[in-house]
């Protein structure tokens, strides 16, 4: 083979070693983030391991806020909007992003509320278990479930229960618009019967996991 047949073989060898390193960067990007993610995970569990001494419970625990954070996740992909998986925090716990601008408050509530709704609902699930195990360890892992998701629930800024309440407000004393061709022509009273939805969604969860909370209640550590 001639000197130039050598260069063109060789241009070809490094255009295909460039696509494909091309392509893995690439596909490390995109996927970089989901295994930081996914790591971060166990991260917190080994930190909350060295909090409550057992590698268990901490794998429970960090479980549930995940399940809590994936009830976020749930709701915000089935209304069609963009949000982020799970990043965990240790001795913190979790959050996801969400694109909300432009929502009104009542798909802005039941996003907030959904978290709160999934994690209650995991936590009565390992409740059943550790009742019908007569496993302490899982009682007050669902105790610890139930009182996570409660606090979350209280009207307090950027908390779950915050965001329920701002939305409440919005939705009390927002005017009701009236499009035409996406051009807003006129406006009439709030339909305030959106805002009285959402506060009884929010009292009804919240009581449910307040009687969770006590329920779960008992004597002694692990």
């Amino acid at each position: 083979m001639d000197r130039q047949g050598v260069m063109k073989q060789l241009r070809h060898s490094l255009e295909r070693a460039g696509s494909v390193a091309l392509g893995l960067g690439l596909a490390a990007l995109k996927w970089g983030f989901v295994f930081a993610k996914f790591f971060s995970f166990f991260i917190s569990v080994a930190a909350f391991s060295f909090w409550f001494h057992s590698w268990s419970f901490a794998f429970g625990f960090v479980l549930l806020i995940a399940i809590h954070e994936l009830g976020h996740v749930f709701e915000a992909r089935r209304q069609g909007l963009k949000v982020s998986l799970p990043t965990f925090i240790p001795f913190i716990g979790a959050y996801v992003t969400i694109e909300r601008a432009g929502l009104t408050p009542w798909r802005n509530a039941l996003i907030s509320l959904a978290g709160p709704l999934f994690g209650g609902a995991a936590a009565a699930v390992v409740w059943g278990f550790g009742a019908e195990r007569g496993s302490e360890m899982l009682q007050v892992l669902a105790n610890m479930g139930f009182l996570l998701n409660a606090f979350n629930m209280l009207p307090i800024g950027f908390l779950d229960g915050g965001q329920t309440a701002h939305a409440a407000r919005e939705a009390w004393r927002m005017p009701v618009i009236q499009f035409e061709s996406g051009v807003p022509v006129a406006a009439f009273a709030p339909d305030r019967s959106r805002a009285v939805m959402i506060v009884s969604l929010y009292v009804t969860l919240a009581s449910l996991l307040v009687i969770g909370m006590l329920a779960t209640r008992v004597n002694g550590a692990l």
